[in-house]
């Protein structure tokens, strides 16, 4: 799963991306530093997993991870090329989810592409260029699927209604993810591949001096406003603090919280929040060599969840011993569960549940 981390030129993404990933990307006071796009594995904060590590004495820890992706900003008219925006707006549209990171802080020494800093105009700007190269893909479909209707194709008919409906909705200036369908329909706006179909988390970026007043800023009550328009989520994080952080031991951090009085940094937020925008979830395995978050969609069934380790376990699945991560820490260890009655014997039909710690049996 992949997430784009996008936004107007110098509003602080690459600064991010160097937070998120520990991975030094380019990051410059000018537009266009990042020209291709820089990706990074981040792991999924899991304080569950050093929980178990020590129940099972083991020193390996494998977490979750969330693909993030740097691309470059966009600018007015991306959608016609400026700034090498259809390039850019290709990248995006390879994404999962978008992290649309909007400036929310004033500093006359970070030069601004639009010369002043105004968070509802930034993130219009970007939304509609991405609606705009929205458009132009969804009417070279609907001329295609025109075809096919007008050969009597009654399938091709239904489909040519509803995208002409969305085109509207598009040309109305609104993103494709507020467009309501029936469930029976939502296949058809998917296959058109919409950027503005895509997920979204706004990401504000915000000074160190923000960080303990965010419900009185009222650039930040702004993005709140909107999101709330398109049911998105808003994450507020100081991607500068956040990149000089990322090289602290723990104990460091803890320090820092407490100085400045901060009871949680953006990122460990952001993580969470983008794994849980995907629709995904944990299970867990545990034992003496390795404790290990697998990643798997909500509503996973256990042969499939079993297939995430190995295809083996998914072809030769026979049944799965599971238990509540909550239970097993109360336990003690796996056989005091099982002689409380908590470990449970699951069968193909069992939906996996986030922080399930599971055992498969399987035959091949």
């Amino acid at each position: 799963m992949k997430l784009g981390v996008v936004g107007l030129p110098n509003v602080g993404k690459s600064t991010l991306f160097n937070a998120l990933t520990k991975a030094g990307a380019q990051s410059a006071n000018y537009p266009f530093c990042t020209i291709e796009p820089n990706v990074g594995m981040v792991s999924v904060p899991d304080k569950r997993l050093e929980v178990l590590a020590k129940l099972y004495n083991t020193q390996k820890i494998t977490p979750a991870t969330i693909e993030f992706v740097d691309i470059a900003g966009l600018v007015k008219g991306a959608s016609q090329g400026e700034g090498l925006g259809n390039k850019f707006l290709s990248h995006i549209r390879e994404v999962d989810a978008i992290i649309h990171v909007v400036r929310c802080f004033n500093n006359s020494n970070v030069i601004h592409v639009e010369g002043s800093v105004n968070p509802a105009r930034d993130i219009e700007t970007i939304n509609l260029e991405l609606i705009f190269s929205d458009i132009e893909a969804l009417e070279r479909r609907i001329t295609k699927i025109s075809k096919q209707a007008k050969q009597g194709d009654k399938q091709a008919q239904h489909e040519l209604e509803i995208l002409e409906q969305v085109n509207d909705h598009l040309a109305s200036g609104k993103p494709a993810r507020t467009f309501k369908l029936d469930e029976k329909d939502k296949n058809i706006l998917h296959d058109s591949f919409l950027i503005t179909e895509k997920p979204v988390i706004y990401l504000c970026n915000i000074s160190q001096e923000q960080l303990n007043n965010i419900e009185n800023d009222s650039m930040i009550q702004t993005v709140k406003q909107i999101a709330s328009n398109e049911n998105a989520q808003v994450v507020e994080v100081c991607a500068q603090v956040e990149e000089e952080l990322a090289s602290l031991s723990d104990d460091e951090l803890e320090e820092f919280k407490m100085e400045f009085g901060i009871k949680q940094l953006g990122l460990p937020k952001l993580i969470n929040a983008s794994y849980s925008l995907l629709g995904l979830i944990s299970f867990l395995t545990a034992g003496e060599k390795e404790v290990r978050a697998w990643t798997i969609k909500k509503g996973t069934k256990a042969p499939q969840a079993a297939g995430v380790i190995h295809t083996d376990f998914e072809r030769g699945f026979i049944k799965a011993e599971v238990v509540k991560y909550e239970d097993l820490v109360a336990s003690g260890n796996f056989n005091n569960a099982k002689e409380q009655g908590k470990v449970r014997m699951e069968g193909k039909d069992y939906v996996v549940c986030d922080g399930d710690v599971m055992l498969f049996r399987f035959n091949v």
